[in-house]
């Protein structure tokens, strides 16, 4: 995998048709999403993606990250 432009945090996969960067899937673990990011989003670690984005009422991990 290749590093993304300038400004965007991590590594993500881009759609080959489009380029755009492909949603991440709700089940990825938040303490994943942790070392990726280096950020703090959630203090269990055990949850996934999906509960965290429910639970706080974010659409996605880009709204999650702001």
């Amino acid at each position: 995998m290749t590093k993304d432009a300038k400004g965007m945090a991590g590594v993500r996969s881009r759609d080959k048709l489009t380029g755009r960067l492909r949603r991440k899937r709700a089940d990825t673990k938040i303490i994943t999403l942790d070392k990726d990011y280096k950020r703090d989003l959630s203090s269990n670690e055990d949850l996934q993606l999906g509960t965290v984005l429910k639970r706080k009422r974010k659409g996605s991990l880009k709204k999650l990250l702001k």
